[in-house]
């Protein structure tokens, strides 16, 4: 079952749509694969999902079949590199290769799972996101970070980031207990990616963001009804 593969849809044509005060360029291919039924159907049948202690995810996760990967990367790879313009020099390196289901409660959150977050502040990282069940799900969200009108966290300015968000939960008080789905005195929702069936997503990694958990259809551990994605990230070193 770990050869499990998909057959890209070569009609798919990706549309770069530049995203925020900074334009920055995310990819997005709808109708990806000519069909999905066998990759969810490993989730359902064979997928072992753990949560993960090394992640602050607020669910579960499972291991990709190698062959999809390896499917998604190469029917990527070039407009990846021609779209931020990546150096010669770097080579691709998976780096966690998951399904995702999201189960936490909302009363079970911790701070950070409680506002928008950023995978990493490398500039050559990206997460490869694919939405895969039918049932309708919650958008994926992109923030500003209000006090210092930051879009993105680099190694630059990761530190004032880090800093100013302490400062303001210290004098501000933390945010309610639950997902963020919407604009806030702290962050401002300024972009939304429409959860679709069958839609791969590629965004830098060091944005910040969010899911945009609908409690009533999000939170779900089963794979068949749950908000079941494919998520690769990917660093070019």
């Amino acid at each position: 079952m770990s050869e499990i593969t998909i057959a890209v849809n070569h009609q798919s044509k990706p549309e770069t749509r530049f995203v925020g005060t900074n334009k920055t360029p995310i990819i997005i291919y709808d109708d990806f694969a000519t069909d999905t039924t066998a990759l969810i159907g490993y989730a359902c049948d064979d997928g072992d999902f753990v949560r993960r202690d090394n992640s602050y995810y607020p669910g579960i996760r499972a291991e990709l079949p190698e062959r999809y990967v390896i499917d998604v990367l190469q029917s990527i790879y070039q407009h990846i590199c021609d779209v931020y313009d990546i150096p010669l020099h770097l080579q691709l390196e998976p780096q966690e290769l998951y399904y995702s289901l999201i189960t936490n409660a909302e009363a079970d959150l911790s701070l950070v799972q409680r506002i928008p977050h950023f995978d990493t502040s490398r500039c050559y990282y990206f997460a490869v996101l694919h939405y895969l069940n039918e049932k309708p799900h919650g958008d994926t969200g992109l923030f500003r970070h209000i006090p210092t009108a930051l879009e993105g966290i680099n190694d630059d300015n990761v530190e004032g980031y880090l800093t100013a968000a302490q400062h303001f939960i210290d004098n501000n008080g933390e945010p309610e207990q639950g997902y963020i789905s919407s604009s806030t005195e702290h962050y401002e929702l300024y972009e939304k990616i429409e959860y679709k069936p069958n839609r791969l997503v590629i965004y830098p990694g060091h944005l910040l963001h969010s899911t945009l958990v609908c409690p009533q259809t999000d939170i779900d551990e089963n794979p068949d009804t749950g908000r079941l994605t494919a998520n690769i990230f990917i660093e070019f070193k």
